[in-house]
């Protein structure tokens, strides 16, 4: 029996390599810690990112919020990680989603609330559910209300949760980064949106990804971008970090 299993396995993947497909996946690599986020095992969660609640923002400037938030938005699209988007009252009063954001899912259902507190809505609990992630990664407008308080939430019910303080805004300083210290004490963990694309990316070899993020980081990684934009300009083709050197 032993011997049929290992020319099965055997088999299994020759099959794999010949079809081109990479026998170490990110979550199960050598060294790779289970806290990391990875493509699989995590969903992304977008509150509230509209105009009406995007005005009263003063922890970061605007441009800056909306260039980080459709970045993230990206991010999870061209990694296939589930998405959530949701918006509070958006014909009466926030009005609708980013439009950088709804250009990257022009068709995906957003969940509109009453609720300030989004894990209160009985659709968005379901939608979270459904993606069957138990780690979160939340970003909202504001801060202080509609991401601290479904944070908190989903903390209670045991999920991981990932807060992006940088594609997330408060009405002040203090309020943001008092709500953050707040989700922290509670056992969130802040990143920011870059750091979610290049945690989901890991390994530069893995070209599936790769032109896909180095376009992102381009259009949104600021002088990240620049520097990218520089080493494909000076070294032509030979520029990749999958790349091994030239001997």
């Amino acid at each position: 029996m032993s011997r049929i299993l290992k020319r099965l396995a055997l088999w299994l993947a020759s099959a794999a390599l010949a079809a081109g497909v990479a026998t170490v996946h990110a979550q199960t690599a050598p060294g790779a810690a289970k806290r990391l986020l990875t493509p699989d095992n995590s969903a992304v969660i977008m509150i509230d990112h509209q105009s009406q609640m995007a005005f009263a923002v003063q922890s970061i400037d605007r441009t800056l919020l909306t260039n980080n938030s459709v970045g993230l938005a990206k991010t999870a699209k061209v990694f296939n990680v589930p998405m959530v988007l949701t918006t509070v009252a958006e014909k009466s009063f926030s009005g609708p989603l980013f439009g950088g954001i709804k250009a990257v899912y022009p068709n995906a259902p957003v969940i509109d609330r009453t609720t300030m507190n989004s894990w209160e809505d009985r659709a968005f609990r379901d939608a979270v559910k459904k993606t069957g992630r138990k780690k979160l990664v939340m970003a909202a407008l504001w801060t202080e209300v509609c991401l601290v308080m479904p944070v908190l939430a989903a903390l209670e019910e045991g999920y991981e949760v990932y807060i992006v303080t940088d594609a997330s805004g408060g009405v002040t300083a203090e309020a943001h980064n008092a709500a953050v210290q707040r989700m922290v004490q509670a056992g969130a963990q802040p990143v920011t949106w870059m750091q979610v694309l290049l945690e989901y990316q890991r390994d530069w070899a893995r070209q599936s990804t790769y032109d896909a993020v180095i376009k992102i980081a381009l259009e949104h990684g600021g002088a990240y971008g620049t520097g990218l934009e520089y080493a494909k300009a000076m070294l032509g083709a030979d520029a990749g970090e999958g790349k091994p050197a030239k001997k």
